[in-house]
């Protein structure tokens, strides 16, 4: 595998940058796999990588129906954060953020993770209250989380506007180790390095059924490429797993939504941190490149476009200028949409299936990105040894049947 450090960019630069290779192959499917991924996005790579690197599976097949990372994971606005309510959550997102911490050194490629810490606003009452519990609960489970007041608020942050709106600032709470990464570099670093283990990364290859045997386990997937054989199948298909699950007979707990985002034109470096707001409905970050990154809640209906509703984005921007009244001016480059699972309780699943050999790992709502090399890791850690990891083992598919649910819709301080 290629190496990446100053050095090597030097010496490669000598030579016209001619010698490079491309980071991952695009080898045509084998017959037969020991284990199949569907969905090239995030989730699904880091789940290859693990499988390969801590539990010696190497001959594993990554399918993508489009190209890689062209879902949510290229589609997202890439925040990292820890400070769910729940212990469960986390759990699961804290374990995230401590793979975050040393990514970018394990794969060798730089994510481009930035711990610019996450600013929850908080502008009333009920928010003061709620936000505070996140903090003592955060604490309890050893998620650094803290409150500030407005005045602190301010100065952590300057460019906001605490008074002159119609929703007042009155505190925070802050997640200092919280913050940003690359998402197409996320994409591609797991590729990268789960290529560079053995892992197949085959692109354009829709999946059109999934085969069972006599017994009720699965024995491969039919794709626009043939028939690829398998005794283990994870899906990690994001907005579309329904519709994959489906092909094997299970009916999930599962409403696809469209999710919007939208960047404005790049300026200098001049908002330090990542802001949202729940109760008006925005937050927004800048990225290395100067743009304002803005995003809201999802749209109010189902759907699987990649598009949504126009008054959803301009309702966004009004928030955003009563927020940062300084960038009432700039001007917005493009927008998009993703298309995103929730279940009931807006907690993923990440489990085995009542089909032998079928695992599944989806209901991720609006916080996929921030969960990806945590959710890989245990979703690898399940695939290889048909049992949970301790961290997802309450997020099974049954706990919809039993009643016990991870109930994080209002706990994520986050609309959807």
């Amino acid at each position: 595998m290629q190496k990446f450090s100053g050095f090597e960019l030097f010496r490669r630069a000598l030579g016209g940058h001619k010698s490079w290779q491309p980071q991952w192959r695009s080898p045509e499917p084998k017959a037969e796999y020991d284990v199949i991924i569907v969905g090239a996005g995030g989730h699904g790579l880091a789940a290859a990588y693990y499988l390969a690197k801590e539990h010696g599976i190497t001959n594993v097949a990554v399918i993508e129906r489009g190209w890689l990372g062209g879902g949510n994971t290229g589609r997202n606005t890439t925040i990292v954060r820890s400070n769910y309510l729940f212990d469960e959550s986390a759990a699961l997102y804290e374990h995230a953020v401590k793979l975050w911490e040393g990514l970018s050194a394990d794969l060798n490629y730089n994510v481009m993770y930035s711990a610019r810490g996450v600013l929850m606003l908080a502008h009333n009452h009920h928010d003061e209250i709620s936000f505070k519990r996140h903090v003592h609960s955060n604490r309890l489970n050893g998620v650094d989380n803290e409150w500030l007041t407005a005045e602190q608020v301010k100065e952590f942050c300057p460019p906001l506007n605490i008074t002159s709106m119609r929703y007042p600032i009155i505190g925070g709470a802050l997640q200092r180790r919280g913050g940003t990464a690359r998402h197409d570099a996320v994409a591609w670093g797991f590729a990268r390095a789960a290529d560079a283990r053995g892992v197949d990364i085959i692109q354009n290859c829709e999946v059109k059924a999934i085969r069972r045997g006599p017994s009720g386990a699965v024995e491969g997937v039919e794709t626009t490429k043939g028939f690829i054989r398998a005794k283990k199948i994870g899906v990690s298909a994001a907005g579309h797993t329904s519709v994959v699950m489906a092909m094997a007979g299970l009916r999930m707990p599962l409403e696809s939504y469209p999710l919007q985002a939208l960047v404005s034109e790049p300026v200098k470096p001049a908002f330090p941190t990542v802001v949202m707001s729940n109760t008006i409905h925005a937050y927004i970050s800048q990225s290395d490149k100067g743009e304002m990154v803005i995003g809201a809640g999802t749209d109010a209906y189902t759907s699987y476009s990649q598009r949504g509703a126009l008054h959803i984005t301009t309702h966004t921007l009004d928030a955003i200028c009563e927020l940062v009244p300084q960038f009432r001016r700039l001007r917005m480059l493009r927008n998009w949409g993703g298309i995103v699972d929730v279940t009931p309780d807006r907690s993923p699943i990440i489990a085995k299936t009542p089909v032998p050999g079928l695992y599944v790992n989806c209901g991720w709502g609006t916080g996929g990105f921030k969960a990806t090399p945590g959710s890989g890791n245990v979703f690898a850690h399940t695939i290889a040894r048909d049992a949970p990891h301790p961290i997802n083992a309450p997020f099974t598919l049954e706990r919809f049947r039993d009643g016990f649910l991870i109930d994080e819709a209002a706990a994520a301080a986050v609309a959807h």
